[in-house]
């Protein structure tokens, strides 16, 4: 009976240590985010959350939810460009001075039109 009962507790924790190490890259593994004129940003999410290993990085600017920058962008809580200016492009430029890979620091190499 104890041996039984080791063995579920065993088997529970397994199980739960499973479900927090696959709980590390949530959401889609890649989004496309409204881009404005400029056309909208295939981005890619999960390479961003084996990065930066903090959600709120990004996430302490805009909710977790589809569609929030844009959102927040029409509703005027948002600034244009203030997203791509303050989070992705200071964030690639200071990965590349410090000689860490890093994203692109050009519109045209995230913005997409089509």
């Amino acid at each position: 009976m104890k041996a039984a009962l080791v063995l579920l507790i065993i088997i529970a924790v397994s199980v739960a240590a499973v479900a927090v190490v696959g709980a590390g890259n949530q959401g889609a593994e890649n989004i496309k985010i409204y881009g404005g004129s400029k056309g909208n940003i295939l981005f890619p999410h999960h390479a961003h959350q084996d990065q930066l290993q903090d959600c709120n990085t990004c996430h302490s600017v805009f909710p977790q939810e589809a569609d929030s920058i844009k959102k927040l962008k029409d509703s005027d809580q948002l600034k244009k460009k203030q997203v791509m200016n303050k989070q992705c492009i200071k964030c690639h430029r200071d990965e590349k001075k410090a000689g860490n890979p890093s994203g692109p620091t050009t519109c045209s190499k995230c913005h997409v039109k089509g």
